[in-house]
């Protein structure tokens, strides 16, 4: 059989590991149990694991949740079979997975990442719901595979077994990435800052659908990803009665919606796109006391690193200009990041011809322009800047609705087709002159 043919094989196992993952979602940093799941499994191929603080900076690790909420997911994630052991090893939020195979014959470092995080999201009621149809629908509130990273993580375990089951094709070294904390951008950066593609020569990552939702289709480079940085800023100043004595307080309110303009004013870039947003503003404790606390939630995005480096620039400085006109103190930390993409038409060329000849897709296209964010732009920038090569696919799917929405889902047979895709890319990479 070829490789396309031995994953359509796979195709039941493939959706039964996507439906448990739908039914048992884990938000950034609290994958407690898919990655103990994801571990086991690649440990039973043969592969070199490597988990917890042995893949994840520590110090890079951005927008984690309250110590609390991590040992309630961690309780959660054992109590719905996640091994306790595992578990303990990635406490703190360290959820970042990699397999390496050595094939032990000379050849490229082939990197492939897959995120396994959830969305912050109720998912749908309605009947005609496919997951609430037949049975596998998420059961935890305010956590949904609302944009495919179940079955992104199906995809990567069952390309897992498809190499390993070519191990004698292959030549030089494979590595399986299974990154946490996607949403938010804010996983890759604590693995890349780890050194975990410091010696790839090819890196790949993928997404089922988005601009690409027609049946058996593959897209070789997805572009147009936006650099973004999230900010969080917190500004505290002095309570006070506001009838007796409303001169005592400092209004961290006003310095807070002073903040909220001030952000919307900063000057578009020349040299491409640029974006602010403001999206929280949270202030005040009662109508009759002057507000000491307030806080913002807001991001900024740039066509290119340098331009969104700008925004970040000019936020900080409005953010610090809010807080001294209002003689309050500011406090801001970063909760995500993203680098701005590097396309490589080339090489996207190079991989169409590739699954045309060894893949049975209906229609390849070379380019689609994503838009937003993803925070695998920090694995391929890193791997670009030490002269390897990089691309984004898109794995072509009908979706039940956008992504990020309560009725997303997505089509399962998309996923035998991007793990064989991943094998056979695995194959030809590791050993391109």
């Amino acid at each position: 059989m070829s490789i396309w043919q031995e994953a359509e094989a796979l195709k039941e196992e493939i959706v039964a590991r996507r439906r448990d993952l739908h039914k048992h979602p884990e938000t950034g940093w609290t994958e407690f149990r898919t990655a103990s799941m994801v571990i086991k499994e690649l440990q039973a191929l043969g592969y070199e694991v490597h988990f917890g603080s042995e893949v994840m900076d520590e110090k890079s690790m951005m927008g984690l949740p309250s110590a609390e909420q991590l040992q309630k997911s961690m309780d959660r994630a054992i109590a719905e079979g996640a091994d306790p052991e595992l578990v303990k090893a990635m406490a703190g939020g360290k959820t970042g997975v990699m397999a390496v195979l050595h094939t032990g014959k000379p050849g490229n470092t082939v990197a492939f990442r897959v995120d396994m995080d959830c969305n912050d999201v109720q998912e749908c009621q309605d009947a005609g719901h496919r997951p609430n149809q037949e049975g596998f629908a998420s059961i935890h509130p305010m956590a949904m595979h609302a944009c495919g990273h179940d079955g992104h993580t199906s995809i990567g375990l069952a390309a897992a077994k498809l190499i390993m089951a070519h191990k004698d094709e292959l030549v030089g070294t494979i590595k399986l990435i299974f990154q946490p904390a996607e949403e938010g951008v804010r996983g890759a950066y604590a693995m890349v800052n780890a050194g975990v593609v410091d010696d790839v020569d090819y890196m790949f990552g993928g997404h089922l659908g988005f601009k690409c939702t027609v049946p058996n289709a593959l897209v070789t480079m997805t572009g147009g990803f936006l650099a973004t940085t999230k900010i969080d800023a917190t500004f505290k100043g002095v309570a006070a009665h506001a009838g007796a004595a409303p001169e005592e307080g400092k209004n961290a309110l006003l310095a807070a919606a002073q903040a909220a303009i001030s952000l919307s004013t900063i000057s578009r870039h020349s040299k491409g796109s640029s974006r602010i947003n403001i999206g929280v503003l949270n202030a005040g404790t009662g109508r009759n006391v002057v507000p000491d606390i307030a806080s913002l939630k807001l991001e900024t995005r740039g066509l290119t690193t340098e331009i969104n480096e700008f925004m970040v620039k000019e936020a900080e400085r409005m953010l610090k200009a809010a807080a001294a006109l209002y003689d309050v103190e500011l406090s801001t930390s970063y909760a995500g990041s993203a680098p701005a993409t590097k396309d490589d038409p080339e090489l996207a060329k190079e991989l169409a011809a590739l699954v045309k000849e060894k893949c049975g897709y209906d229609a390849v296209y070379e380019f689609a322009d994503m838009g937003g964010s993803e925070d695998c732009g920090y694995f391929m920038e890193r791997v670009q800047n030490k002269g390897g090569r990089a691309l984004y696919l898109m794995y072509g799917s009908p979706i039940a609705a956008g992504h990020h929405n309560d009725h997303f889902d997505f089509d399962e047979a998309a996923m035998p087709r991007a793990a064989a895709t991943i094998a056979e890319m695995a194959i030809y990479f590791g050993a391109r002159k």
